[in-house]
């Protein structure tokens, strides 16, 4: 996505990597829409640990973090014994899949790039062959935003009102993203529509992040209060839902996504407005039965009760980042990350091989390699 700061427009991947300094590099998110910087991680820990502290969050986007955190692990290894580096990529592995659990696409990518590293004889081959791995899952991933972009710009027709939750953008993903890609594609086909963009309580990635991203492409947009999507859905001033995921269960269509999600989905039928979920192939859980199995990431109460801004800067300098306390001093407060959505809710998945119903996804993995 092309970023204008100072009326100076140049293009970003949201995650990318620095190999001469064995880095990762990432959009700060958290200082966003108020400031815009790279960061980089100097080893795996620093990558676990800027996905846990949601610098970079987003189901593409932390799959290709990790995904760049086990190459960048690997090549940290001196020596040529396989059965330690083996132990050693086992840590970096452990480390990057629990950086935060809900989401699959982490797992997916470092499973997909350790089977490929088995194929190399030396320490030096594996090491390789996970950067190769690595690079190419974060190519994958901005395909597969693009084909989802194609096959969902027929869903949003001149005029319309779209409602999006929490944020599955260009940042969520390495480029153009899920739930905004049939947007980004609808607009270069030149069709205009308005995006009402949920606040998304208590990280507010909706108001600060989603906002942020419409504002840079030019889509007319507005934000709104969690709550008031079913009074705009009560007066027909909502044509249509579209969101993103951090898991999908291949094996019952059920989606989980940021919190307030199953909430949208139950208006959205209540009032028969179409509800579609955009994903790429690697936020497909193939394993779980049930949504009851997929671990829910219960965050810090303090999300809840307080908010993150940043405070007034003085001349050319930017404010710093700052913690407001909004909740009485002395009440505790739950705060579950995400819920998820039954498939009867759901319209439709977009995915890069097309728009299917949610108990369809099986058909979808007769066509995919093991």
């Amino acid at each position: 996505m092309n970023v204008t700061i100072r009326g100076r427009s140049r293009h970003h991947r949201t995650v990318s990597f620095d190999a001469p300094t064995n880095s990762v590099v990432l959009v700060e998110q958290r200082l966003l829409p108020h400031r815009f910087e790279l960061v980089k991680t100097a080893d795996y820990r620093a990558t676990a640990a800027a996905i846990t502290d949601m610098v970079v969050r987003g189901a593409g986007a932390i799959g290709a973090t990790a995904a760049y955190g086990l190459a960048q692990g690997s090549r940290a290894f001196r020596g040529r014994d396989l059965v330690r580096f083996e132990a050693h990529v086992e840590k970096v592995y452990q480390a990057l899949k629990h950086a935060r659990p809900t989401a699959v696409d982490p797992v997916n990518a470092m499973n997909s790039i350790r089977a490929e590293m088995s194929a190399g004889g030396t320490v030096a081959e594996r090491q390789d062959i996970a950067f190769a791995a690595a690079m190419r899952f974060a190519d994958e991933d901005v395909r597969h935003c693009e084909e989802l972009g194609r096959h969902g710009a027929p869903l949003i027709r001149d005029g319309m009102r779209v409602l999006t939750h929490c944020n599955a953008g260009w940042l969520a993903f390495v480029d153009v993203g899920t739930a905004t890609a049939p947007m980004y594609a609808a607009q270069a086909e030149g069709r205009k529509f308005h995006v009402y963009c949920d606040e998304t309580r208590p990280r507010c990635q909706g108001a600060s992040l989603t906002a942020w991203e419409l504002a840079q492409q030019g889509i007319q947009h507005q934000v709104i209060a969690d709550n008031a999507a079913g009074f705009l859905m009560s007066r027909g001033e909502i044509d249509l839902v579209i969101v993103g995921s951090d898991r999908v269960l291949g094996k019952t269509g059920e989606v989980a996504n940021k919190i307030g999600t199953y909430t949208k989905a139950v208006l959205a039928n209540r009032h028969r407005i179409p509800f579609y979920v955009a994903i790429p192939l690697s936020t497909i859980d193939w394993e779980l039965d049930s949504g009851l199995q997929i671990p829910i990431e219960d965050r810090s109460g303090d999300e809840v009760l307080g908010a993150w801004g940043v405070l007034p800067g003085s001349g050319k300098r930017p404010g710093q980042r700052a913690y407001v306390r909004i909740a009485n001093p002395t009440s505790t407060a739950r705060n579950p990350g995400f819920d998820v959505t039954p498939p009867e809710l759901i319209t439709g998945i977009i995915t890069p091989h097309g728009i299917l119903k949610p108990r369809e996804l099986k058909k979808l993995r007769k066509q995919l390699p093991h």
